[in-house]
Parts: C-alpha cells; structure tokens; sequence
C-alpha cells in the first residue's frame, strides 16, 4: 500500500508508535505535534500526503479544528481521528469537521491498517 502518512500528535511515543506500528507498510512522510504544526505541513508538504493520521485532543489547536483547516486547504485528503475510549461528543464534531474515519487508542497494527485502507480504498 502506498500511502504517505501525515502523523499528528502531542506525543512523540505515540507518533514514534505509529511509524513503528506500521513499519515499512506505509510511509510516515511528517509529523507535527498539535494542530496548528499539522495545518503548517500540510500547506507545505501536501502534495505528499495523502492521509492524515489526527489525535483528537491536544493543546495548541485540537484535531477537529486542524481537520476543518486542512479539510479546507483539500477536501480529498483522508483523515483519520485517533482518539481515546470515551470521545463520542468529539468524535460527532470531527466528522462534521471532515473526518473520515478513526481508530481508538490503543490501537495495533491491524486496527490501524484496517483503518488506512478503509478510507484509501
């Protein structure tokens, strides 16, 4: 599967999780630590990313107001939420925000891949 993968998250572990998660499956071509990191890269390097990996709740623009920013910038990037057991109210904001889909951390290998090519397909 050939998916550049945007990462984003407040934690270094669970963006260095992702990437060692997938492997050499698909391809981590960015990471940025909140939202507003992600939107900067995502208007830099979007010609090479075709999906968005967005945690929901981080400090500095939360991932339901970066996916509307770049859902705007391109309304056919895939973004994928991941959020945490008990995030149904955001999760509603972040589909009306664009999402495509999302995972729940933890999450493992299958569960994301499941999750990227539910939405590359």
């Amino acid at each position: 599967m050939s998916v550049g993968i945007l990462a984003v998250d407040d934690s270094g572990y669970m963006r260095n999780r992702i990437k060692m998660i997938l492997g050499d499956d698909v391809t981590v071509v960015a990471e940025a630590s909140d939202g507003v990191e992600a939107v900067k890269t995502y208007e830099k390097r979007g010609d090479e990313i075709d999906l968005v990996l967005m945690d929901i709740i981080m400090e500095k623009a939360n991932g339901v107001k970066a996916t509307s920013a770049i859902k705007q910038l391109d309304p056919e990037v895939s973004v994928i939420m991941c959020t945490s057991v008990g995030q149904y109210e955001k999760m509603k904001l972040a589909a009306k925000a664009g999402a495509d889909g999302y995972v729940t951390k933890p999450f493992d290998r299958a569960e994301l891949l499941e999750a990227i090519e539910s939405v590359s397909a």
